[in-house]
């Protein structure tokens, strides 16, 4: 979303010939209060000023501080980080008021960020909101996320990417980074209940049901597609993780859904049997029985899918093939 004035409010003018300091703050996942005490204590400012308090950071700008996030991520005092950010960018600054403490931190620890690769800029500010434990700012920047490309596209393409890239991190890492792994979904969690509009009123036959299979407790991509059912106006019950399949049965049969979503994560939570069986349970009055539509969700179901039952390949799909059972 585009204003005149940076969203900071700290008196940077309109768009064009670089990037405000709210702009560049969005990016690297921080405050503005933190782009502008970089630029005043550790001389890590922007090479254009257009008068006044006005900035206007270009690239060149934007990587010193990138590099000085990725830095300070490791645990660089920041003063030892603004030092090499601006050793290793080429550019000869002198802090007005750096500190001089020196410490010994090998340049080993350099380069230990989440190796995003070719996404939105936005997941490079999430990812770093994330090591840094940075709640208000990851609360702040998924905010923005969501409202600028909408629930759906947030998700495959800021969201996910930067779930897929911590997780890949501990995973090479000796089991570290769990604690951002956490973090990161718990706010991704957050954010989504906060995004959503109350629950739609129950209809019978028209409802969705939403569980993981036994023994599988990822339950953050079914959160995500309650959420986008939620914002089209159907009506969703949420089960969560690790339902017992007597106990998904029971619901099953007392609500009377349209569409049940069965999660698995691996295929060793996916279960054909238990997918089979729902897809029989009838329901309704005598002479007008009806059965639900199952969609085997996740890639736990890759390879052993139940013919006749739907695979969606991504939420996009998922929120059609709900709208579909629900509307047809």
């Amino acid at each position: 979303m585009s204003t005149n004035r940076d969203a900071s409010g700290d008196g940077d003018g309109p768009r064009g010939g670089g990037l405000t300091t709210g702009e560049v703050a969005r990016r690297l996942g921080v405050a503005p209060t933190t782009v502008r005490s970089w630029d005043r204590r550790y001389g890590l400012g922007p090479d254009i000023h257009t008068g006044g308090r006005h900035r206007r950071w270009t690239a060149a700008d934007v990587a010193r501080l990138e590099r000085m996030c990725a830095l300070t991520a490791t645990g660089l005092p920041p003063a030892e980080a603004a030092r090499l950010a601006r050793d290793e960018t080429g550019t000869d600054v002198s802090p007005p008021q750096a500190d001089t403490a020196r410490t010994a931190w090998p340049t080993a620890r350099r380069g230990s960020g989440l190796g995003l690769g070719d996404v939105r800029l936005e997941c490079r500010g999430v990812a770093r909101a994330a090591l840094r434990l940075d709640a208000a700012a990851l609360d702040q920047l998924l905010k923005a996320a969501i409202e600028e490309h909408g629930l759906v596209a947030a998700w495959t393409e800021v969201i996910m990417p930067t779930l897929q890239a911590v997780g890949r991190k501990w995973e090479n890492s000796g089991e570290r980074y769990v604690e951002v792994e956490h973090f990161l979904s718990w706010h991704v969690s957050s954010a989504l209940r906060r995004h959503a509009p109350p629950v739609a009123a129950d209809r019978p036959g028209a409802g969705t049901v939403l569980a993981c299979t036994p023994a599988e407790n990822h339950t953050l991509p079914l959160e995500v597609l309650a959420a986008a059912l939620a914002e089209r106006g159907l009506q969703v019950r949420m089960f969560g993780g690790a339902l017992p399949d007597e106990s998904l049965v029971a619901a099953v049969r007392r609500t009377g859904p349209a569409a049940v979503g069965l999660w698995a994560q691996s295929r060793t939570t996916a279960s054909r049997p238990l997918a089979q069986h729902v897809s029989m349970i009838e329901w309704g009055v005598r002479g007008a029985r009806r059965k639900p539509v199952v969609l085997t969700l996740g890639p736990g179901w890759a390879g052993q899918t139940v013919p006749g039952l739907p695979h969606p390949a991504g939420l996009a799909q998922a929120v059609t093939a709900v709208e579909s059972a629900v509307r047809g």
